[in-house]
């Protein structure tokens, strides 16, 4: 993803190393001393301790960015080696590396916490009589939103999902897509708003009669069977839309990031801008959770390092460096970028329409994989 705010490179890079560097220093020893570091982590300077740390793919640009500071940052500063081991999946693939084993984190970061109770339910459908995952932190959040050309949604004043619905009923055609539900939180968010919208209902009153239902059913069909793509992520469609143009898609549901990442380059190439619509129905607002696993393979001592990492994740520095890669901050008290958060690159300062973060239960996430299969394109 671009970067943006950092000027000339060279000689700023070298004093942004400095400042950041100094900046980590005063927060982190403002909470913990050399001592007290060693006491809590149960280390000697020359040991070394890793943590594995599985989390999504549109969070990746900024988690890889920050870590090897944290990691310079300890090492540098109390000769203390520690690791964060970074393994990217799929929300759903992450849950799935998780219960076959493939995969033993210490910590777990979906793309929202919509996946907290269903990896416990089915963690507990093997037979364990405990919660993995007890609880989460937002890291950042990220808006599902309706991308775009500001052409056509002038043309046929586009609010939400509903007139998408509207217009399909009234005839018109589109080219449309989002990732598969199957494979990323962004494609089930996608699919929630769909619902909803054809349901007439916010999204944590769905029920699973509403997926049951055979007018709801027909509504997302109709919408569904014009997708021209599926993809693995919502990142894929943000850069093909911007390559390819109006006439390859004109609408599809990803992350707010991704707009941001790329209205300008479409505007640029085309004439035409990307925008985000935040639908007037409701948005899902993704939290990213960073849950530390209740897990009989994380030791006290990793246990300890995660929830350093965390509060570092959560600092000023690493907020504003996500908030660079078009996430909303977290944290309370960080201001807002108005440079990112602007028209000017496709999305909206101030969300204006209700939110969800949560999803009624894991059985209605089960449900809305069986309600994928008959509303798919091709299906």
């Amino acid at each position: 993803m671009r970067r943006r705010g950092y000027g000339r490179r060279g000689y700023l890079m070298f004093i942004l190393g400095v400042i950041i560097g100094f900046l980590l220093f005063l927060l982190i020893s403002a909470v913990y001393s050399l001592s007290s570091i060693l006491y809590f982590l149960k280390l000697t300077p020359t040991d070394m301790l890793e943590i594995t740390f599985l989390y999504t793919s549109e969070k990746q640009s900024w988690i890889e960015t920050v870590t090897p500071i944290f990691e310079r940052w300890v090492r540098e500063s109390f000769g203390l080696n520690v690791r964060v081991k970074l393994i990217v999946a799929g929300s759903h693939e992450t849950v799935n590396l998780i219960l076959h084993g493939v995969v033993k984190p210490t910590a777990w970061s979906p793309a929202s916490s919509l996946w907290i109770p269903y990896l416990n339910s089915k963690w507990r459908a093997l037979g364990y009589a405990y919660d993995l995952a007890l609880n989460g932190i937002p890291l950042v959040y990220s808006p599902t939103v309706i991308a775009i050309w500001k052409s056509f949604s002038e043309r046929y004043n586009i609010t939400g999902l509903s007139d998408l619905y509207r217009i399909i009923e009234n005839g018109v055609e589109f080219r449309y897509g989002h990732p598969d539900p199957m494979l990323s939180n962004g494609g089930i968010t996608a699919l929630l708003m769909e619902v909803a919208a054809a349901a007439g209902k916010p999204i944590s009153m769905l029920t699973i009669e509403d997926l049951m239902d055979p007018s709801v059913q027909r509504r997302v069909a109709s919408l569904e069977r014009l997708a021209v793509k599926y993809g693995k992520s919502t990142g894929f469609f943000g850069r093909w839309a911007a390559e390819s143009g109006p006439q390859a898609i004109q609408i599809f549901i990803v992350y707010e990031n991704v707009v941001i990442d790329n209205s300008l380059a479409a505007k640029s190439r085309w004439d035409d801008q990307l925008i985000a619509i935040y639908p007037s129905e409701g948005v899902f607002l993704c939290d990213h959770p960073y849950v530390i696993l209740n897990a009989p393979w994380v030791s006290d001592e990793e246990k300890r390092l995660a929830e350093i990492y965390l509060t570092f994740l959560l600092s000023e520095y690493s907020q504003i460096e996500a908030m660079r890669n078009g996430f909303r901050p977290s944290v309370e008290g960080i201001k807002m970028d108005t440079s990112i958060f602007d028209p000017s690159n496709g999305v909206k300062f101030y969300i204006d329409v209700p939110t969800y973060t949560t999803i009624p239960s894991s059985e209605f996430l089960e449900g809305l994989f069986a309600f994928w299969s008959k509303v798919r394109a091709g299906g």
